[in-house]
């Protein structure tokens, strides 16, 4: 992006792979996508927790959270997206600054990603014990993937997908 300050993730610089900003937070293409869209909404301040995040921090992320899923929406021909936080180490979270995960979902769903498998699972159905017999199954399984099937792309891959999204987040209300 033509800013003048560089933009960080945690410890690493990752100007390049932003691809929407508001004045308290930005969109990113992952580095490692766990399918195709699959992106990160991360405040400037770097905090780790949800919970240090300002009241017009937490409203600026999710806004901008919605916003970008509406771009995916439109880009992947689908209503349905993961949209998922790992909020501390133990839940899974590998870089020490508060972020957003929007997956874009799409028919064929097939088994997947334990983390993902436990969410969409009865361990996630929280309020499921309070629906009767009829409720619906949780469906929406990622693919399974290996970690070591997923390889790193590079900032010249990642800098493509963000000029690309870019362009499609003129094109959101």
């Amino acid at each position: 992006m033509s800013s003048k300050a560089l933009i960080h993730f945690g410890p690493y610089e990752v100007s390049n792979e932003v691809f929407y900003k508001t004045s308290l937070c930005y969109a990113l293409v992952n580095i490692k996508p766990v399918l195709p869209g699959h992106v990160l909404v991360i405040p400037f301040r770097q905090v780790q927790y949800l919970s240090e995040l300002n009241p017009e921090e937490v409203t600026d992320v999710f806004m901008t959270v919605q916003k970008v899923q509406k771009m995916l929406s439109k880009t992947y021909s689908t209503s349905d997206a993961n949209v998922a936080i790992q909020n501390g180490v133990e839940s899974g979270q590998t870089v020490p600054h508060f972020h957003c995960h929007i997956i874009p979902r799409s028919s064929p769903n097939t088994e997947g990603d334990g983390f993902y498998n436990r969410l969409q699972g009865e361990e996630g159905n929280l309020g499921g014990a309070l629906w009767d017999q009829s409720r619906p199954k949780p469906v929406g399984k990622f693919p399974q993937l290996k970690d070591e099937d997923r390889h790193p792309r590079t900032k010249e891959e990642m800098k493509k997908e963000a000029d690309f999204f870019r362009e499609q987040m003129v094109l959101v209300d």
